[in-house]
């Protein structure tokens, strides 16, 4: 198999999608139903600034009032998002209602969520997550089952969505736990390693679902999945040792409006990186679905059994057995995959689709990490005077750019196509690991406040 893919004339989701019947693709004009949405943002955001602005300073409100037409837009682009957004909204508003007590949602009493049924077992935040997490791994599984049966795969969609609603749901209600613990103690959930994990599970699989949807293919779910899952097994372990679910007061540091927009702008990045490896992984599978040469296979199960022990490594400085026992599972996961990449193969999409997601996937994540980064220091320069003290955090976000620089630079000026692109994207996804989770584990610095 060469290198390189010439590209077709027609745009390859579309014709992925005409062949599957499914002219979802075509958004069309804006109709009644996006006008309708749009004043229900603009009403819901009207009532969160006359209960709630006590609680915000200027800037959280301007950010509030530009999220309105932002939303909105992106859920005329996708329209399932406005189905989550309103599920995930109203399930919300019911837990903030049950913690008032039905005294007017400005109230409320944190101690509710243990008395409370509703809350207890399905809208706390902690409750929420949890749920989240297990519709995950489900999802997984229905996924790798829907390799022979179109019925798994499908519920397997639903779990993913089901899981997507439950995270969302439960990050906007620790919004609200947080200002109920105290007034000083509220803050955008998106500040420590808990939160993050759960923030880039929830972008990964929507960034997945948009592709599912627009490529009409099941088949890359268990790939993308897998990656989701290694993140909640984390943030179990990580929730359960740590008691890291337990919401705590910003650092100084932190106390910034800058981290409402940097934090979320790094993590789409992270979340489509990771995508696009897993992209790349299904890429090489297919590739050397027939293949009988193990020489070939070799290199791709290092490489995924890297990956598998990644988090083992970053999980505690001693080995333990909950992370032996993961690695051991990844492991064997990995090389089940190889084992059976004749029939898993002939269930993926094309090569040029696999690699046009990829493409895709790291050109999208690549806007947002360099956004990202240019308002981290932006940010650096409002908290410590200065843009840039190759801190290394700083100095890894800078090699992760560069490394998917390097990448979009080869694929758009010297052709970069196929297994060299695959690998490549595999070994960001240690890169961008690394500069996630390895930083905050071995090395000290301005952003130590986030290490493990």
């Amino acid at each position: 198999m060469t290198d390189t893919i010439l590209s077709p004339s027609a745009p390859l989701w579309q014709e992925a999608m005409s062949a599957s019947g499914d002219s979802r693709g075509h958004r069309g004009r804006p109709d009644w139903t996006d006008v309708a949405f749009f004043l229900a943002l603009v009403v819901g955001a009207g009532v969160a600034l006359s209960q709630f602005s006590q609680s915000m300073d200027y800037y959280e409100k301007l950010i509030l009032c530009g999220a309105v037409p932002g939303l909105a837009w992106m859920a005329w682009l996708w329209r399932p998002l406005r189905t989550l957004m309103i599920a995930a909204g109203a399930s919300a508003l019911f837990a903030i209602w049950l913690y008032s007590g039905g005294q007017g949602l400005a109230q409320g009493d944190i101690t509710r969520a243990e008395n409370v049924f509703f809350l207890k077992y399905l809208f706390s935040s902690q409750s929420a997550i949890l749920w989240m997490c297990s519709l995950f791994v489900l999802a997984m599984v229905c996924y790798w089952i829907g390799f022979v049966s179109k019925t798994a795969a499908w519920l397997g969609t639903v779990l993913t969505w089901s899981a997507v609603y439950a995270g969302v749901t439960g990050m906007l209600v620790r919004w609200r736990e947080g200002h109920l613990l105290g007034p000083d103690i509220g803050h955008i959930p998106v500040s420590n390693l808990y939160e993050v994990f759960v923030l880039f599970a929830l972008i990964t699989a929507l960034f997945y679902l948009y592709y599912e949807r627009r490529y009409a293919t099941r088949a890359l779910g268990g790939f993308v999945l897998l990656v989701i899952s290694s993140a909640v097994v984390f943030l179990l372990w990580y929730s359960f040792t740590r008691d890291a679910f337990q919401i705590q007061p910003l650092v100084p540091a932190l106390k910034s409006w800058w981290m409402k927009l940097h934090v979320p702008a790094n993590f789409i990045g992270y979340g489509t990186f990771s995508l696009s490896a897993m992209v790349g992984f299904a890429y090489l599978v297919k590739e050397n679905g027939q293949t009988r040469s193990l020489a070939k296979l070799i290199p791709l199960f290092v490489l995924g059994a890297i990956l598998c022990a990644e988090p083992m490594v970053f999980g505690s400085r001693e080995l333990s057995a909950t992370w032996m026992l993961y690695f051991g599972i990844g492991a064997i996961i990995v090389g089940a995959i190889l084992a059976f990449r004749g029939p898993i193969a002939s269930k993926l999409p094309s090569l040029e689709i696999l690699d046009d997601i990829m493409y895709r996937a790291i050109a999208v994540g690549f806007a947002f990490f360099t956004v990202a980064t240019i308002l981290g220091a932006l940010w650096a320069a409002d908290a410590w005077g200065t843009y840039w003290q190759w801190d290394p955090k700083e100095t890894w976000a800078l090699i992760v750019w560069l490394n998917y620089a390097a990448w979009l630079h080869m694929r758009l000026m010297k052709g970069l196509r196929g297994t060299m692109a695959a690998y490549w994207a595999l070994i960001g996804l240690v890169i961008t690991s690394f500069a996630f989770l390895g930083v905050n584990m071995f090395l000290s610095g301005l952003h130590s406040y986030g290490e493990l």
